[in-house]
Protein backbone atom coordinates (compact mmCIF):
# COMPACT_ATOMS: atom_id res chain seq x y z
CA UNK A 1 0.00 0.00 0.00
CA UNK A 2 1.26 3.46 -0.92
CA UNK A 3 1.34 6.01 1.90
CA UNK A 4 2.18 9.69 1.32
CA UNK A 5 2.94 11.87 4.30
CA UNK A 6 3.24 15.22 2.51
CA UNK A 7 2.40 16.57 -0.96
CA UNK A 8 4.37 19.53 -2.36
CA UNK A 9 4.09 21.36 -5.70
CA UNK A 10 7.52 22.59 -6.75
CA UNK A 11 7.87 26.20 -7.88
CA UNK A 12 11.27 25.66 -9.53
CA UNK A 13 13.54 22.83 -10.62
CA UNK A 14 16.04 23.91 -7.98
CA UNK A 15 13.41 23.53 -5.28
CA UNK A 16 12.32 20.14 -6.64
CA UNK A 17 15.94 18.97 -6.69
CA UNK A 18 16.56 20.07 -3.11
CA UNK A 19 13.39 18.38 -1.86
CA UNK A 20 14.25 15.19 -3.74
CA UNK A 21 17.59 14.75 -1.97
CA UNK A 22 15.80 13.19 1.00
CA UNK A 23 15.57 9.42 0.58
CA UNK A 24 11.92 9.45 1.60
CA UNK A 25 11.00 11.98 -1.13
CA UNK A 26 9.72 11.00 -4.55
CA UNK A 27 8.89 12.81 -7.79
CA UNK A 28 5.39 11.57 -8.58
CA UNK A 29 5.13 12.25 -12.34
CA UNK A 30 1.78 10.87 -13.46
CA UNK A 31 1.77 8.60 -10.38
CA UNK A 32 0.59 5.54 -12.34
CA UNK A 33 3.42 3.16 -11.48
CA UNK A 34 3.97 4.69 -8.05
CA UNK A 35 0.44 3.97 -6.83
CA UNK A 36 0.93 0.27 -7.64
CA UNK A 37 3.87 0.08 -5.25
CA UNK A 38 3.97 -0.53 -1.53
CA UNK A 39 6.08 2.17 0.07
CA UNK A 40 6.06 5.13 2.44
CA UNK A 41 6.71 8.47 0.73
CA UNK A 42 7.75 11.32 3.00
CA UNK A 43 7.24 14.03 0.38
CA UNK A 44 5.49 13.56 -2.97
CA UNK A 45 6.96 16.16 -5.34
CA UNK A 46 4.72 17.47 -8.13
CA UNK A 47 6.45 19.00 -11.20
CA UNK A 48 3.23 19.97 -12.99
CA UNK A 49 3.74 23.70 -12.42
CA UNK A 50 7.17 23.85 -14.09
CA UNK A 51 6.07 23.96 -17.76
CA UNK A 52 7.60 20.58 -18.57
CA UNK A 53 4.47 19.42 -20.42
CA UNK A 54 5.31 20.54 -23.96
CA UNK A 55 6.76 18.90 -27.08
CA UNK A 56 8.79 21.42 -29.05
CA UNK A 57 10.05 20.73 -32.56
CA UNK A 58 12.58 22.63 -34.65
CA UNK A 59 14.74 21.75 -37.64
CA UNK A 60 17.27 19.87 -35.50
CA UNK A 61 15.34 18.00 -32.83
CA UNK A 62 12.26 17.24 -30.77
CA UNK A 63 12.31 18.36 -27.12
CA UNK A 64 9.91 16.36 -24.97
CA UNK A 65 9.25 17.74 -21.49
CA UNK A 66 9.33 15.26 -18.63
CA UNK A 67 5.64 15.85 -17.84
CA UNK A 68 4.41 15.19 -21.39
CA UNK A 69 1.95 12.29 -21.24
CA UNK A 70 2.37 9.09 -23.21
CA UNK A 71 -0.87 9.88 -25.03
CA UNK A 72 0.51 13.24 -26.20
CA UNK A 73 3.68 11.48 -27.35
CA UNK A 74 1.63 8.80 -29.13
CA UNK A 75 -0.42 11.33 -31.10
CA UNK A 76 2.29 13.88 -31.94
CA UNK A 77 2.15 14.42 -35.70
CA UNK A 78 5.76 15.51 -36.06
CA UNK A 79 7.19 12.52 -34.21
CA UNK A 80 5.01 10.07 -36.11
CA UNK A 81 5.90 11.65 -39.43
CA UNK A 82 9.60 11.41 -38.55
CA UNK A 83 9.30 7.76 -37.43
CA UNK A 84 6.73 6.61 -40.04
CA UNK A 85 4.24 5.89 -37.27
CA UNK A 86 6.64 3.87 -35.09
CA UNK A 87 6.09 6.04 -32.01
CA UNK A 88 2.33 5.50 -32.21
CA UNK A 89 2.86 1.77 -32.78
CA UNK A 90 5.05 1.56 -29.69
CA UNK A 91 2.69 3.41 -27.35
CA UNK A 92 -0.82 2.50 -28.48
CA UNK A 93 -1.01 -0.79 -26.55
CA UNK A 94 0.36 0.45 -23.22
CA UNK A 95 -2.50 -0.53 -20.85
CA UNK A 96 -5.24 1.83 -22.10
CA UNK A 97 -5.99 5.40 -23.18
CA UNK A 98 -6.90 6.52 -19.65
CA UNK A 99 -3.55 5.24 -18.41
CA UNK A 100 -1.60 6.94 -21.21
CA UNK A 101 -3.43 10.20 -20.52
CA UNK A 102 -1.71 10.30 -17.11
CA UNK A 103 1.57 8.36 -17.40
CA UNK A 104 4.48 10.66 -18.29
CA UNK A 105 7.40 10.36 -20.67
CA UNK A 106 9.80 11.40 -17.91
CA UNK A 107 8.51 8.78 -15.51
CA UNK A 108 8.75 6.08 -18.16
CA UNK A 109 12.39 6.95 -18.90
CA UNK A 110 13.55 7.67 -15.35
CA UNK A 111 11.93 4.43 -14.13
CA UNK A 112 14.12 2.34 -16.47
CA UNK A 113 11.43 -0.36 -16.55
CA UNK A 114 12.46 -3.61 -18.17
CA UNK A 115 9.06 -3.98 -19.88
CA UNK A 116 9.14 -0.47 -21.35
CA UNK A 117 7.97 0.12 -24.93
CA UNK A 118 9.00 3.76 -24.50
CA UNK A 119 12.67 3.03 -23.86
CA UNK A 120 12.88 0.63 -26.80
CA UNK A 121 11.57 3.14 -29.33
CA UNK A 122 13.64 6.01 -27.89
CA UNK A 123 16.87 3.98 -27.94
CA UNK A 124 16.42 3.37 -31.67
CA UNK A 125 16.69 7.13 -32.23
CA UNK A 126 19.42 9.65 -31.45
CA UNK A 127 18.05 10.35 -27.98
CA UNK A 128 19.52 12.13 -24.98
CA UNK A 129 18.15 13.25 -21.63
CA UNK A 130 18.61 16.57 -19.84
CA UNK A 131 19.05 16.28 -16.09
CA UNK A 132 18.83 19.28 -13.76
CA UNK A 133 22.19 18.65 -12.09
CA UNK A 134 23.78 16.09 -14.40
CA UNK A 135 23.30 17.99 -17.65
CA UNK A 136 22.73 16.35 -21.01
CA UNK A 137 23.83 12.77 -21.68
CA UNK A 138 22.89 10.09 -24.17
CA UNK A 139 20.03 7.77 -23.28
CA UNK A 140 22.43 4.80 -23.41
CA UNK A 141 24.72 6.51 -20.89
CA UNK A 142 21.80 7.41 -18.66
CA UNK A 143 20.48 3.84 -18.61
CA UNK A 144 23.92 2.57 -17.65
CA UNK A 145 24.34 5.03 -14.78
CA UNK A 146 23.74 4.25 -11.16
CA UNK A 147 20.36 5.54 -10.02
CA UNK A 148 20.53 8.90 -8.26
CA UNK A 149 18.17 11.64 -7.08
CA UNK A 150 18.54 14.06 -9.99
CA UNK A 151 15.52 15.54 -11.80
CA UNK A 152 14.84 14.67 -15.44
CA UNK A 153 13.81 17.83 -17.28
CA UNK A 154 13.64 16.89 -20.92
CA UNK A 155 14.10 14.15 -23.51
CA UNK A 156 15.79 15.26 -26.72
CA UNK A 157 15.50 13.42 -30.03
CA UNK A 158 17.90 14.69 -32.70
CA UNK A 159 16.77 14.38 -36.29
CA UNK A 160 18.98 12.38 -38.65
CA UNK A 161 18.95 12.56 -42.48
CA UNK A 162 16.93 9.79 -44.10
CA UNK A 163 15.72 8.39 -40.78
CA UNK A 164 13.31 5.44 -40.93
CA UNK A 165 12.08 3.20 -38.13
CA UNK A 166 9.89 0.15 -37.56
CA UNK A 167 8.48 -1.01 -34.22
CA UNK A 168 7.34 -4.57 -33.49
CA UNK A 169 6.12 -6.23 -30.28
CA UNK A 170 4.63 -9.51 -29.17
CA UNK A 171 2.10 -9.55 -26.33
CA UNK A 172 0.10 -12.40 -24.84
CA UNK A 173 -2.88 -10.02 -24.86
CA UNK A 174 -3.19 -6.61 -26.44
CA UNK A 175 -2.72 -4.36 -23.40
CA UNK A 176 -0.45 -6.68 -21.41
CA UNK A 177 3.26 -5.98 -20.95
CA UNK A 178 5.20 -7.17 -24.01
CA UNK A 179 6.89 -10.57 -24.01
CA UNK A 180 9.48 -8.89 -26.25
CA UNK A 181 9.58 -5.69 -28.26
CA UNK A 182 11.88 -4.51 -31.03
CA UNK A 183 12.71 -1.28 -32.83
CA UNK A 184 14.77 -1.31 -36.02
CA UNK A 185 16.02 2.02 -37.39
CA UNK A 186 17.98 3.21 -40.37
CA UNK A 187 19.49 6.48 -41.49
CA UNK A 188 21.82 7.40 -44.33
CA UNK A 189 25.03 6.35 -42.58
CA UNK A 190 23.96 3.85 -39.92
CA UNK A 191 21.34 1.59 -38.45
CA UNK A 192 20.34 0.11 -35.12
CA UNK A 193 18.42 -2.82 -33.64
CA UNK A 194 16.93 -2.48 -30.15
CA UNK A 195 15.22 -5.22 -28.12
CA UNK A 196 13.31 -4.61 -24.89
CA UNK A 197 11.23 -6.57 -22.37
CA UNK A 198 13.95 -9.25 -22.48
CA UNK A 199 12.65 -9.09 -19.60
CA UNK A 200 15.54 -6.73 -18.82
CA UNK A 201 15.64 -3.11 -20.02
CA UNK A 202 16.07 -2.24 -23.69
CA UNK A 203 19.33 -3.28 -25.32
CA UNK A 204 20.64 -1.92 -28.62
CA UNK A 205 23.31 -2.89 -31.10
CA UNK A 206 24.42 -1.39 -34.44
CA UNK A 207 23.18 -2.80 -37.70
CA UNK A 208 25.85 -4.50 -39.81
CA UNK A 209 27.06 -2.26 -42.65
CA UNK A 210 26.38 -4.88 -45.32
CA UNK A 211 22.79 -5.33 -44.10
CA UNK A 212 22.22 -1.56 -44.05
CA UNK A 213 23.55 -1.20 -47.58
CA UNK A 214 21.37 -4.04 -48.86
CA UNK A 215 18.27 -2.47 -47.30
CA UNK A 216 19.11 0.88 -48.84
CA UNK A 217 19.55 -0.82 -52.22
CA UNK A 218 16.29 -2.74 -51.80
CA UNK A 219 18.22 -5.99 -52.14
CA UNK A 220 17.83 -7.70 -48.73
CA UNK A 221 16.13 -11.08 -49.18
CA UNK A 222 13.99 -12.92 -46.63
CA UNK A 223 16.69 -15.60 -46.32
CA UNK A 224 19.42 -13.00 -45.73
CA UNK A 225 17.34 -11.19 -43.09
CA UNK A 226 16.68 -14.50 -41.33
CA UNK A 227 20.35 -15.49 -41.44
CA UNK A 228 21.44 -12.14 -40.05
CA UNK A 229 18.95 -12.37 -37.20
CA UNK A 230 20.15 -15.89 -36.33
CA UNK A 231 23.58 -14.39 -35.74
CA UNK A 232 22.25 -11.27 -34.01
CA UNK A 233 20.05 -13.21 -31.58
CA UNK A 234 23.18 -14.76 -30.06
CA UNK A 235 24.30 -11.25 -29.00
CA UNK A 236 21.02 -10.29 -27.28
CA UNK A 237 20.82 -11.42 -23.61
CA UNK A 238 17.36 -12.72 -22.71
CA UNK A 239 15.81 -14.25 -19.61
CA UNK A 240 12.65 -15.92 -18.36
CA UNK A 241 9.64 -14.74 -16.39
CA UNK A 242 5.92 -15.51 -16.15
CA UNK A 243 5.31 -14.20 -19.69
CA UNK A 244 7.88 -16.28 -21.52
CA UNK A 245 11.02 -18.37 -21.34
CA UNK A 246 14.49 -17.30 -22.44
CA UNK A 247 14.29 -19.73 -25.37
CA UNK A 248 10.98 -18.22 -26.51
CA UNK A 249 12.36 -14.70 -26.27
CA UNK A 250 15.44 -15.69 -28.29
CA UNK A 251 13.02 -16.99 -30.94
CA UNK A 252 11.12 -13.69 -30.86
CA UNK A 253 14.36 -11.73 -31.30
CA UNK A 254 14.90 -13.61 -34.55
CA UNK A 255 11.30 -13.28 -35.75
CA UNK A 256 10.63 -9.65 -34.82
CA UNK A 257 14.08 -8.60 -36.00
CA UNK A 258 13.57 -10.26 -39.40
CA UNK A 259 10.13 -8.72 -39.83
CA UNK A 260 11.48 -5.34 -38.80
CA UNK A 261 14.33 -5.44 -41.31
CA UNK A 262 12.05 -6.38 -44.18
CA UNK A 263 9.44 -3.76 -43.24
CA UNK A 264 12.23 -1.19 -42.99
CA UNK A 265 13.27 -2.04 -46.55
CA UNK A 266 9.70 -1.44 -47.73
CA UNK A 267 9.67 1.96 -46.05
CA UNK A 268 13.08 2.89 -47.43
CA UNK A 269 11.97 1.95 -50.95
CA UNK A 270 8.92 4.16 -50.50
CA UNK A 271 6.52 1.31 -51.25
CA UNK A 272 4.52 1.85 -48.08
CA UNK A 273 5.89 5.08 -46.69
CA UNK A 274 3.89 6.37 -43.76
CA UNK A 275 1.82 3.18 -43.55
CA UNK A 276 0.39 2.01 -40.24
CA UNK A 277 2.88 -0.23 -38.47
Amino acid sequence: MLKIKEYARAESLEQAYEWNQKKSSCVIGGMLWLKMSSRNVGMAIDLSGLHLDQIREDEECFRVGAMVTLRELELHEGLNRYTQGAVKAALRDIVGVQFRNLATAGGSVFGRFGFSDVLTVLLAMDTSVKLYRGGELSLEEFLGRKRDRDILEEIRIRKQPGFHMVYKAHRNSRTDFPVLNAAVSLEETGGKLVFGARPLAAFGLPMAKEVREKIQAGALTVAEAASYMEQTAEKVPVGSNMRGSAAYRAHLVRVLGRRGLLKLQELWDGKKGGAEQ
